[in-house]
C-alpha cells in the first residue's frame, strides 16, 4: 500500500501563480543536487547542469481546446477536448482533419444540452457544429463548413486550456505563455509547464557550455490535474497519452555517458516509457507500443538501456518507420527504479497528485524537504509557477 495522506502539503492560494512572470527565464530555480539546495534564477540553468548532459524536451502544441457554444436560450454548453476518436484515435490525424471529426469530451451544462440538439458557433466565415454522440461516453461530433483543417478551426473558435486551479478565464496572453517556444506538434490540452521557462537566449547559453539537447512528443492529456481520490495510491487508475518518438532520438540517446535530463514529468513519463517498451520487444518482437501503468512492476530480469533502445531500433528497422507512436499508461511511484533519467527539471505540483509521487520516487523522502523550503522562500507553484532542478 502507498498511503497517500503521505504524499500532501499544505499549499495555501497565495503561492500558486496564477499569471507568468514577465519574462520566461526569470523565474526562481531551485537546484536539489545529492540532498543539497541552492536558489538561482532559472536564466541561469546552464550553470547547474553536468557538463555530459543530453536534455530532452517534449514539443507538443498546446490546442485550443475549450469551445464555449451559446444556446438560443441563453445557456452556455460548455465543450472540452480528451481525446480523439474518429476518423482516427491519432491525433495527428485528427489535427488535419477538414470536414469532421469525433472526439470524446467533458461537457459543462450538459444537462441542458439535448441529444437530438445540434451546438453551432460561427466566427469568421467559419460554422462549426457539434452533435452529442454518446451522452454517457462524452463522445461529440464536429462539423464545419470550410476546408480548414480542425487544428485551424480551433485556433479561431477554440480558447487556451488553462488549468481549473487558475480559477480564471484564459486571455490573449495566455495564447502565447501557455505555450513553449519550441512547441510543434499540435494535441496537448495541458501544457509541459517545465519548458515555459526556456527563451533562445537560454538555449544559446546551454549551447555554449556545449549541453546538447533533443526532442520528443507526448501529447499532455487532461489527466495530468486527476487527483488521486483513493487513499491507497496502488489502486489509482492512470490516464493514457500518445507518444511519439523519432529514430534519431533513440541513436541520440544511445550515445556513451550521457546523464539524461528530461525537461518536466511529461518528458520523464516518455523516456521511462520507451525503456519498457524496448522490454517488451526483447521479450515479443511483435509487441505493439502500449504501457500499461503496471508494465514497470512485473517481475521479469531486466535488459540495459542500451539492450531496451537497441531493440527498439531494431523493429524501427524492421518495419521501416523512421518514427514510433505509441500509447502510455506508465505510473511512476515510490519503489519505482529509473532507467532512462538521471535528473529532472520540474514545476511545483499539487498536493497528492501522482506527480508528487513521481517526484517522490525520484528523489525521496527529500521531497518534503524541497517542497517545505520553496514554500517557506516564497517560490511560486504549479504551471505558471518557478522550477526546480533535481539530481539525486
Amino acid at each position: 500500500m502507498i498511503n497517500m495522506n503521505n504524499y500532501t502539503y499544505d499549499l495555501p492560494s497565495s503561492k500558486i501563480a496564477t499569471h507568468p512572470v514577465n519574462n520566461r527565464d526569470e523565474s526562481k530555480l531551485l537546484v536539489y543536487t545529492k540532498g543539497k539546495i541552492q536558489h538561482a534564477v532559472f536564466k541561469s540553468l546552464a550553470d547547474f547542469i553536468p557538463k555530459n548532459s543530453f536534455l530532452i524536451f517534449n514539443d507538443t502544441k498546446v490546442i485550443p481546446a475549450r469551445i464555449h457554444f451559446k444556446k438560443s436560450t441563453g445557456a452556455e454548453i460548455e465543450i472540452f477536448l480528451l481525446s480523439p476518436t474518429k476518423p482516427s484515435t491519432l491525433m495527428a490525424d485528427v489535427m488535419l482533419s477538414t470536414s469532421h471529426c469525433t472526439w470524446q469530451c467533458t461537457v459543462g451544462n450538459l444537462k441542458r444540452w439535448k441529444d437530438s440538439q445540434v451546438l453551432v458557433k460561427e466566427l469568421k466565415g467559419i460554422t462549426l457544429q457539434a452533435t452529442l454522440i454518446n451522452r454517457i461516453e462524452g463522445f461529440v461530433e464536429f462539423r464545419w463548413n470550410t476546408k480548414q483543417s480542425f487544428v485551424e478551426v480551433m485556433t479561431v473558435l477554440g480558447v487556451t486550456p488553462l488549468p481549473p486551479y487558475l480559477k480564471r478565464e484564459a486571455s490573449k496572453d495566455d495564447a502565447i505563455r501557455y505555450q513553449t517556444i519550441y512547441s510543434h506538434y499540435e494535441g496537448a490540452v495541458a501544457a509541459p509547464t517545465a519548458g515555459l521557462h526556456f527563451t533562445e537566449q537560454l538555449f544559446e547559453s546551454l549551447q555554449r557550455q556545449g549541453i546538447e539537447k533533443d526532442f520528443l512528443t507526448l501529447h499532455v492529456s487532461a489527466g495530468t490535474f486527476q487527483p488521486i481520490k483513493t487513499e491507497n495510491a496502488l489502486e489509482h487508475t492512470m490516464h493514457t497519452e500518445q507518444i511519439v518518438v523519432s529514430r534519431v532520438t533513440i541513436q541520440n540517446l544511445l550515445k556513451e555517458n550521457k546523464f539524461i535530463i528530461p525537461i518536466g514529468t511529461t518528458a520523464m513519463r516518455t523516456l521511462e516509457s520507451l525503456y519498457w517498451f524496448g522490454v517488451k520487444l526483447l521479450e515479443n518482437p511483435e509487441s505493439k507500443f502500449s504501457i500499461d501503468q503496471n508494465d514497470p512492476y512485473l517481475k521479469r530480469d531486466l535488459p540495459s538501456r542500451a539492450e531496451a533502445l537497441n531493440s527498439i531500433l531494431t523493429h524501427m528497422e524492421n518495419h521501416s518507420v523512421t518514427t514510433i507512436m505509441g500509447n502510455t499508461s506508465i505510473y511512476i511511484y515510490p519503489g519505482y527504479t529509473f532507467k532512462m533519467c538521471n535528473g529532472l527539471v520540474t514545476n511545483f505540483h499539487l498536493p497528492g497528485s501522482t506527480l508528487i509521487l513521481l517526484v517522490a520516487a525520484f528523489i525521496g523522502d527529500d521531497w518534503r524537504k524541497v517542497y517545505k523550503e520553496a514554500l517557506q522562500t516564497n517560490y511560486r507553484f504549479l504551471s505558471y509557477g518557478d522550477s526546480s532542478l533535481l539530481i539525486p
